[in-house]
C-alpha cells in the first residue's frame, strides 16, 4: 500500500515537471519565433523558420486545445529531426576570398564546415579539401529542433483533419 502511494507521488512529480518543461519550451519557442521574424529579414527561409518556431510554441502552450497522440508525435518528431537534418547536408555553400576558402553544409542552418587560410586561393582550397569537417553543435541543435517542430506541426495538421472529418 505504501509503495503505491510513493509511485503515485513520483508519477505526479514527473507529470508536473513535464508540464513545466512543455510550458517553458513553448514560451521560449513562441518568443524566439516572433523575435526571429521581427529581427531577421534575409528572405523566405528566415520567415518560415520564425513561423515554425512561433506556431510550434503556441501548440506547446495550448495542450488543452490540441491533444496530440504522445507516441506518434514523439516518433514523428524524432524521425523528422534526424531525417531533415541529414537531408539538409545536401546543401553545400562555398565561399572564398583572397586567402581563404570555406565549405559549409546544412540547411537551414549550416552546422558542419571545413575551411583553410593560405597565401593564395588555390592553396586555401586545397588545404580546405583535405581538412577535417568541424561541427557547430549550437547550429546542429537548432536544425534538430526546427525539423522536430515541423514534424510536430504535421501531426497537428493530421489531428485537425481527422477531427474535422469525424465532426468534432
Amino acid at each position: 500500500m505504501a509503495d503505491d502511494v510513493l509511485t503515485d507521488e513520483k508519477a505526479g512529480r514527473w507529470t508536473a515537471a513535464g508540464r513545466l518543461a512543455r510550458w517553458l519550451l513553448g514560451a521560449f519557442s513562441l518568443v524566439g519565433g516572433l523575435t526571429w521574424i521581427l529581427i531577421t529579414t534575409h528572405g523566405v527561409t528566415d520567415l518560415v523558420v520564425g513561423l515554425v518556431l512561433a506556431v510550434a510554441g503556441l501548440v506547446l502552450l495550448m495542450p488543452h486545445r490540441i491533444r496530440l497522440p504522445r507516441r506518434l508525435t514523439a516518433l514523428v518528431m524524432i524521425g523528422f529531426a534526424v531525417i531533415g537534418t541529414v537531408v539538409g547536408l545536401i546543401v553545400l555553400t562555398e565561399r572564398s576570398g583572397s586567402f581563404a576558402y570555406a565549405a559549409d553544409r546544412g540547411w537551414p542552418f549550416t552546422w558542419i564546415q571545413r575551411y583553410a587560410v593560405a597565401d593564395d586561393a588555390a592553396t586555401a582550397r586545397g588545404l580546405a579539401d583535405s581538412a577535417n569537417w568541424t561541427v557547430d553543435f549550437v547550429s546542429l541543435t537548432a536544425n534538430l529542433v526546427l525539423w522536430a517542430y515541423i514534424g510536430m506541426l504535421l501531426v497537428v495538421i493530421g489531428v485537425l483533419v481527422r477531427r474535422g472529418r469525424s465532426g468534432r
